[in-house]
């Protein structure tokens, strides 16, 4: 890549799971979200996500539309949208009227991230899809079938998305692969590569993402926002004790044992096999965690490796109050 990207250049957004924690309940989740989003809006931030997940204990963004409303209603200007919806569980048309209704509520506010994945277990899959099998023509096919939807109803047009037609909800392709990258730079749309959680293919990704671009009526030129796990304390060792419930949930996720959002436990990583923290560490591979400098220091070093646009901030921390201050220390450290 080249040159030096100023942090203060690259905008700054958040991504929320809406982790359920060990010992409070779903609504207490969603409280949680919103308080975040509001302080997420006093910070400046450009945009706040949800991502669908289902049938995970854990985690209270399956209906992320619905989500989606409430956040955006409890807000005032920042830009609320899913990260995405995972289009091979829905139809198309459902996605238009849901997000056109959204965009008329909320002129100018919704974005409408999409991604690949199920998002889920097999079981789950087939809960959702019914008898569907998805194959790799699908998604770009439903991408189109969205843009047509939520775009200006054409002459002769008989399938209308009503609310969603003429509202234009800006659509963002996800993805931790080189085929959303491809298709994203094919069709013209911004672009967010999943590296909070599958880093490995990140510059990959986004190299081929700007050099197979084509300016669009959407977009003239490349938007790369790249997921960052972001865990920030006045200290550094603060913010490795706060880790640990981060590190907690992705072991949960590597072996298939899924809790709670769990309570930060003291030298947890030191307490693990070799093999548990190496597998940690690759999950984890563009995680910024410390204090303001080291903070500073790790996200001016993904701004150089990846000349991002935005980052989008995934922060489980368990204490809500502290979670909101690791942002605080975040906007600081980009802006500072």
């Amino acid at each position: 890549m080249d040159g030096m990207k100023p942090l203060q250049d690259i905008a700054l957004s958040m991504l929320d799971l809406v982790a359920v924690r060990e010992g409070g309940t779903v609504a207490d989740a969603l409280a949680i979200a919103l308080r975040t989003a509001q302080h997420a809006e006093t910070l400046g931030f450009t945009r706040y996500w949800l991502a669908e997940h289902h049938n995970m204990s854990g985690i209270a963004s399956s209906a992320t539309a619905v989500l989606v409303g409430h956040i955006a209603g409890g807000t005032e200007r920042i830009r609320v949208g899913s990260g995405g919806v995972m289009l091979p569980n829905h139809a198309p048309l459902v996605v238009a009227e849901a997000f056109g209704t959204l965009a008329e509520l909320y002129p100018g506010r919704i974005d409408l991230g999409l991604g690949r994945a199920p998002g889920t277990d097999g079981l789950t899959m087939r809960a959702l899809r019914r008898d569907r099998v998805e194959t790799e023509e699908d998604f770009p096919r439903d991408v189109a079938e969205l843009q047509r939807l939520l775009g200006p109803t054409q002459p002769g047009q008989r399938l209308i998305a009503m609310p969603g037609a003429g509202t234009n909800v800006p659509i963002w392709l996800l993805g931790s692969s080189l085929f959303s990258a491809q298709l994203a730079a094919e069709r013209g749309l911004p672009y967010a590569f999943a590296s909070h959680f599958a880093p490995r293919m990140l510059l990959q990704a986004v190299d081929l993402y700007r050099r197979l671009f084509k300016p669009s009526a959407t977009l003239e030129k490349p938007h790369v926002v790249i997921g960052v796990p972001l865990i920030a304390a006045p200290t550094d060792e603060e913010a490795e004790f706060l880790a640990s419930s981060t590190y907690q949930r992705v072991l949960g996720i590597l072996t298939g044992d899924r809790r709670r959002l769990q309570p930060p436990l003291p030298h947890y990583r030191a307490q693990l096999a070799p093999q548990e923290r190496a597998a940690i560490d690759d999950f984890l591979a563009a995680a910024v965690v410390g204090g303001p400098g080291t903070v500073r220091e790790g996200l001016a070093r993904l701004a150089d490796l990846t000349q991002a646009d935005e980052f989008m901030l995934v922060s489980d921390v368990f204490d809500p109050a502290l979670r909101l201050r690791s942002l605080d220390i975040a906007a600081a450290a980009l802006r500072g």
